[in-house]
């Protein structure tokens, strides 16, 4: 492939390097130069292009980028149309991901024109969310270079996920006179919620004295029924393999894989198994619904994926998670209880990844899409309800007609999400003791996600945030407390609320939400063709 400058008169059949305007004629970067546009540009006094030009062997960069994504995608991935030398995989359907990271790597060596980026090898996703990407570089390269990355591949398609099976999961509880039935009892309900998000039950609630004996019949009996995992929660942590929990499982006649984890929290966690099925021996901070490692080692055996020692082993390196939510907090100033919280809407941005659309007014289901998350808010306990616009101000107004919101501009909105969050805040009424805060372009959002949110806040009574999660991970909408606005001057750039979080240290409080909706977010074309393609 050449690259630079080329005589105009030799021009056509070209790529632009980048966007050549002159007089009432404009070729777009990465766009082929035909004659008409070159005759124009010639018309408009211009001499000479920075062009690409291709030789004999190579391959386009749109072309490359779908026959390298085709091959990484197995099960469970689909890909969508290749844009400007890039393909993004999706999840197909919920479940965990599974990634040859050798695989990965050894395609990265090949040649700097191609890379190849995913999340984390394990992580556990919902249906649509993407997963990862492939980028060519330049604008075409060398076909034999492709050809190099699909052999190194060999047939393997090192990119899936194993989707959740709908599972049962009985639940033992060992109990002693110190250990309130009521934890036992918020403990089922947390597990509930995780089980949720992959379609999987508690098939059993059992409740058995802290000791070897009977808690090994409870475990043969749930091995020989129909329960496909059996999950222990001990009344006391276990610390070692003769611990009334590990003895349990071997005089049950199961099998111990490994105990302990290098992750934190969640180092006391036991896996084995008896008759063929997962025993999870569960660490106390598994009784918080914040993540932990038992929800690392949760979802695979939901995914059907098995849980060996050199697995757990591995998970040391990103295992240090964050605080668990029954450790000290700090307490915050007392919260008003007769205003109801009021709702925020970001739609100030250029959204630079979508092109030249601006993506919130991009038709969904019938209507501009950010008029889906303004009618959330609406549709809420939220009160008022203030809409940040920036880009495309009075595009972005027009498509708010006849709802009932505040329109706050925000001029400087392009220097980062940070000056949008200061502007809404700063028009928040005195009397609102907290505020939910809503993106623009995730109109899959509900009024329930957002009343939600609020009534979780005002259960806590202390929490200076609230943040749904699906799965361990945080999403999207957040609540945040009036004690954190104070905060809002250490913003900068683009950051957000999750610089308000971090703020708020420990007193965050997590809300288990079954709803995908919370973690799809519209930022690319192909997340749109997708959204529009299955809602629509």
């Amino acid at each position: 492939m050449k690259f630079g400058p080329v005589p105009l008169a030799e021009a056509a059949g070209s790529i632009a390097a980048h966007t050549i305007r002159a007089g009432e004629t404009i070729v777009k970067k990465g766009a082929a130069i035909t004659a008409a546009a070159a005759s124009a540009l010639a018309g408009a006094g211009v001499t000479e292009v920075v062009a690409v030009r291709f030789e004999p062997g190579d391959i386009d960069e749109n072309a490359a980028a779908t026959r390298l994504a085709e091959a990484l995608a197995g099960r469970g991935v689909v890909t969508e149309a290749a844009f400007t030398g890039r393909v993004n995989l999706f999840a197909q359907a919920a479940g965990v991901l599974t990634i040859d990271a050798a695989a990965i790597d050894a395609l990265n060596r090949v040649d700097e024109a191609i890379t190849v980026a995913t999340l984390p090898p394990m992580k556990a996703v919902v249906a649509g969310e993407m997963i990862g990407t492939v980028k060519i570089i330049p604008y075409g390269l060398p076909a034999v270079l492709v050809e190099q990355a699909l052999s190194g591949l060999g047939g393997l398609q090192p990119v899936s996920v194993s989707p959740y099976r709908p599972l049962r999961v009985a639940v033992i509880s060992t109990l002693l006179p110190g250990l309130k039935p009521s934890v036992v009892d918020k403990t089922l309900r947390v597990m509930a919620e995780r089980l949720a998000p992959a379609a999987a039950t508690l098939s059993t609630d059992r409740r058995v004295p802290h000791e070897a004996a009977p808690l090994a019949r409870a475990i043969a009996t749930e091995a020989a029924g129909p329960a496909d995992i059996i999950v222990v929660f001990g009344a006391s942590a276990i610390t070692d393999r003769r611990d009334v929990i590990p003895q349990a499982l071997l005089e049950a006649g199961g099998r111990i894989e490994h105990l302990g984890m290098p992750v934190d929290p969640g180092n006391l966690l036991l896996i084995g198994d008896l008759a063929g099925k997962p025993v999870i021996g569960a660490p106390g901070c598994a009784r918080s619904p914040k993540e932990n490692g038992f929800d690392w080692v949760l979802q695979r055996c939901l995914a059907g994926i098995p849980v060996r020692r050199s697995d757990i082993q591995a998970m040391g390196v990103g295992g240090l998670l964050m605080e668990i939510v029954s450790r000290p907090q700090p307490r915050a100033p007392a919260l008003l209880d007769v205003a109801p919280v009021a709702g925020i809407v970001l739609a100030a941005g250029r959204s630079t990844r979508m092109g030249q659309a601006n993506k919130l007014l991009q038709s969904v289901r019938g209507k501009p899409m950010l008029r889906h998350a303004v009618e959330a808010q609406l549709a809420s306990r939220a009160r008022p309800v203030i809409v940040v616009t920036g880009h495309q101000h009075e595009e972005v107004s027009a498509a708010l007609t006849g709802l009932d919101v505040s329109l706050v501009h925000n001029p400087d909105f392009a220097s980062g999400l940070a000056s949008s969050v200061k502007a809404g805040l700063a028009a928040l009424p005195d009397t609102a003791p907290g505020v939910v805060v809503s993106l623009g372009d995730m109109p899959n959002v509900t009024a329930g996600v957002i009343d939600r949110l609020a009534q979780v806040f005002a259960d806590s009574g202390e929490a200076l945030a609230v943040v749904p999660t699906l799965l361990g991970q945080r999403g999207n909408p957040v609540l945040l407390a009036r004690a954190l606005f104070a905060a809002v001057g250490t913003l900068d750039g683009d950051q957000g609320a999750r610089r308000l979080l971090d703020a708020a240290g420990d007193a965050i409080v997590e809300g288990p939400l079954d709803d995908p909706a919370i973690a799809l977010d519209v930022d690319t074309p192909e997340a749109l063709a997708g959204l529009q393609g299955s809602r629509e």
